[in-house]
């Protein structure tokens, strides 16, 4: 396929794409049974029209043998009165009327088998036409229940996907959670093991040193009380003269 080719064809499908999703069918429904009814409505017309042709050569029926009639009595009437001419004018007129009244009923034979046949049709095309309102209504209720449906599927689709981004959401915080609950459970040990330096102790001193000092300071106690009890021990008790003096 060559470039131009597959670029029109592209050009097609994405065109295509784009009157779907403008096109609503309930619309093209409408507009169909517009134009079949416009259609039937015509065929009516011509149904009408051919019937009132067939009316007025029947009408010219009626008027040529009602001349044709009168003619004869004309004619019989010169005759009786020895107008020999006068009679055969008048039969020659009705010689021409009966000539057009055999015209005109093969006229209104042919319109009115035309007016029959069109008749039938209209009677047909009106058939097809309640048939197709029928069919119309019913996929324009189909296609609004699948419209309806289709929302709530998306909808519904739509809550299932924020949820499950929601529970993704909730087992990754419940992750880290776990982690840094056992990161600070680890910082504890290596803190009380004493392989990490408390950031809280002076500069200079780490753990070992903090255990000699604590040694340190309790001997210290320990020597301030044995110095106390000397000097108590050395001191001289209260004498009897002073307390009869006092």
């Amino acid at each position: 396929m060559g470039l131009a080719r597959r670029i029109a064809e592209l050009f097609r499908i994405k065109a295509h794409k784009a009157l779907d999703r403008a096109e609503d069918p309930r619309e093209v429904l409408d507009y169909s049974y517009a134009r079949q009814l416009e259609l039937l409505n015509r065929v009516r017309r011509g149904v009408a029209d051919v019937a009132t042709s067939r009316k007025r050569v029947e009408l010219q029926l009626d008027q040529l043998r009602t001349s044709a009639g009168r003619l004869e009595g004309q004619a019989r009437q010169a005759l009786s009165l020895g107008e020999e001419e006068i009679a055969r004018q008048a039969l020659a007129r009705r010689t021409a009327a009966l000539a057009q009244v055999d015209d005109l009923q093969g006229q209104r034979e042919s319109l009115k088998g035309e007016e029959e046949r069109l008749t039938l049709a209209s009677q047909r095309l009106q058939a097809k036409v309640e048939a197709f309102r029928t069919r119309k209504e019913t996929l324009k209720a189909t296609y609004t229940a699948a419209e309806a449906r289709t929302r709530i599927s998306e909808s519904v689709t739509g809550i299932s996907e924020e949820m499950g981004d929601v529970g993704t959401a909730v087992q990754r915080a419940e992750d880290r959670t776990a982690q840094l609950e056992a990161r600070a459970s680890a910082l504890d040990e290596l803190l009380a093991s004493g392989a990490l330096q408390d950031a809280t102790l002076p500069a200079g001193h780490d753990d070992l040193q903090t255990r000699l000092d604590a040694l340190t300071a309790g001997g210290d106690i320990d020597e301030q009380l044995a110095r106390m009890r000397r000097q108590l021990e050395a001191a001289p008790p209260p004498s009897a003269d002073r307390d009869e003096a006092g």
